[in-house]
């Protein structure tokens, strides 16, 4: 049997996923960076916090027109009708009268002191610094989905290949089994013992090219695109402990630049505005204001029209309204204790993830290693199983074994490596550092001369798959 070489199932190809691939003629394959590009410009929960936070920006100018000039006008066309039965003395009187009357009133405003719209746009401000906070998290947790999304498919293919090659190595053993039975050298049990260990092998193999498959419809799900065929990971990419070296400076990174912790410390400053706007509530207003009023009516005996005009400063203060300012005061102050609770909580889950990653990175680092010297051992393993059984020493039960242990360990690697990478990458985003510069240092890595294909079985040209992809063109604002 040949040799196993760590990286030589990552390097194979799925030839019976690419025949229709290549018949179609050659497709470039698409890159992690080229991935990512088209996930930040076509996801859909990206694309919505976008409008999120473009609509809390224009609630910092709704908050700010309170404090600007207000003009007002007002119209008014009446038909007016009379009806007058007075008596004076002995002599009785009446009367009715009909006439149109006309008004118009102008009225422009000024806030000179007001102490709540002015709380109002500062919570306003404070709502776009958390929302602003809430999109990068948005964004970070995006590229992240679609790095693991890339590598799991890179992963699922990997194991792919190691069950194919387990399943092609036992089906060889089956039949060797068959063929010494036949001339009686064996017992049917032997027979027995390969046909189930190449039943389990060919459910493996099944298992893994739905696992590959699913992989690939993931990527589609965050991008809204479908690939023919991904890059692979250099075999020689370095597995090293995460830089810097210390835990604490991944802790007081995140605590500076991780957008959750950001967004909820901001959330808190919302929140204590929310208690300035409600304790403004008992605080006067002042207001400088002009207004004209201009009338006109066709009564008998009037004619003419009259107008009058104002201007001044007005004061109004609320002395007493059934206690709702002090339950508003109430109520903010428990929303701004809560919003500390959230603070703190979002602070500690934070540190308990930075630490737990950064040490999983650092053992990932030496369970890859450990993962290859295994493959190693167990090819050495496998090589002397066969050796004694051709001598008689050791049973088809101990081959088949060892066939096992050595594609386990060959899964067992790719995992590890896989791992490795997106769990650093996790690392990076909960320390606030993950950009697209560092999606682009991984890139670098990633081998252009192979690929990883997948044909979906029964694709149609009208793949009703497809039209869902399509998402359609971005809504936009009514005019």
């Amino acid at each position: 049997m040949k040799p196993y070489r760590p990286g030589e199932v990552g390097s194979r190809s799925l030839l019976s996923l690419l025949v229709a691939a290549l018949m179609a003629g050659p497709v470039q394959a698409a890159d992690l960076l080229t991935i990512t590009r088209d996930a930040l410009e076509n996801n859909a929960a990206l694309a919505s916090a976008r409008a999120e936070t473009a609509g809390v920006e224009a609630g910092r100018d709704v908050a700010r027109g309170d404090l600007l000039p207000q003009l007002t006008a007002a119209g008014q066309v009446a038909h007016n009708r009379q009806y007058e039965r007075q008596t004076s003395g002995f002599t009785p009187g009446s009367g009715d009268d009909r006439y149109n009357s006309a008004g118009l009133s102008l009225e422009a405003t000024q806030a000179l002191y007001d102490a709540r719209d002015s709380a109002e746009v500062e919570q306003a401000e404070r709502r776009i610094d958390q929302q602003t906070y809430r999109l990068a998290a948005t964004e970070q947790q995006l590229l992240i989905d679609v790095a693991s999304a890339y590598f799991d498919i890179l992963r699922a293919h990997e194991v792919l290949e190691a069950r194919r090659a387990q399943e092609r190595a036992i089906g060889r053993q089956l039949e060797q089994a068959r063929e010494q039975f036949e001339v009686g050298l064996i017992a049917i049990t032997e027979v027995e013992e390969a046909q189930a260990r190449f039943d389990q092998s060919r459910a493996e193999r099944i298992a893994a090219e739905s696992n590959l498959q699913v992989s690939f419809e993931t990527l589609e799900r965050l991008t809204g695109e479908r690939y023919e065929s991904i890059e692979v990971l250099q075999d020689a990419m370095p597995v090293t402990p995460p830089e810097p070296a210390r835990r604490d400076d991944w802790v007081e990174t995140a605590m500076e630049r991780n957008p959750l912790v950001l967004a909820t410390r901001a959330g808190v400053e919302v929140s204590r505005s929310g208690v300035d706007v409600a304790q403004a509530q008992r605080l006067p207003v002042v207001e400088a204001f002009a207004n004209y009023d201009y009338a006109d009516s066709d009564q008998d005996g009037v004619e003419g029209h009259t107008s009058a005009s104002q201007v001044g400063a007005r004061v109004s203060l609320p002395l007493y309204t059934g206690g709702r300012t002090s339950a508003g005061i109430r109520q903010s102050t428990y929303a701004l204790e809560a919003s500390q609770y959230d603070f703190e909580d979002q602070r500690r889950q934070t540190v308990q993830r930075v630490r737990s990653l950064f040490t999983q990175v650092s053992n990932d680092v030496a369970t890859v290693e450990a993962r290859a010297q295994a493959i190693v051992s167990n090819q050495s393993a496998l090589d002397a199983t066969r050796a004694g059984y051709e001598v008689g020493t050791r049973n088809i039960v101990d081959v088949l074994n060892a066939e096992q242990n050595l594609y386990d360990a060959v899964a067992a690697h790719a995992e590890a490596r896989f791992d490795y990478v997106v769990n650093l990458l996790t690392l990076r985003q909960q320390a606030g550092t993950l950009d697209v510069e560092a999606i682009e240092t991984l890139d670098g890595w990633l081998d252009e001369s192979r690929s990883v294909s997948l044909t979906l079985p029964g694709a149609a040209a009208d793949d009703p798959y497809d039209a869902a992809l399509e998402i359609g063109a971005p809504p936009s604002p009514e005019e």
